[in-house]
């Protein structure tokens, strides 16, 4: 099932208004469809990847616990 587009309004800087429109211009593409793109890969950097990061400190010698008090010990001695 796909849903129609709504309408939002966005205030921005005129500066960064003149910018935009200057990327869409040189693009070829709509400021709506400029913003579409924006947000389209703002969200996709702001999902987590549970993918990417499971298992990532398999290869650690310490538990999360050891390795925290080993920084707080380091932080300590200062």
């Amino acid at each position: 099932m796909t849903s129609s587009p709504v309408r939002t309004i966005i205030d921005l800087p005129e500066a960064d208004r003149a910018s935009l429109d200057a990327q869409c211009q040189q693009r070829g593409i709509s400021r709506a469809e400029a913003m579409r793109q924006a947000l389209r890969l703002w969200l996709q950097q702001q999902s987590p990847s549970t993918g990417s990061v499971f298992g990532l400190w398999a290869d650690r010698d310490q538990d999360g616990v050891a390795m925290q008090q080993a920084l707080r010990d380091e932080w300590s001695g200062r």
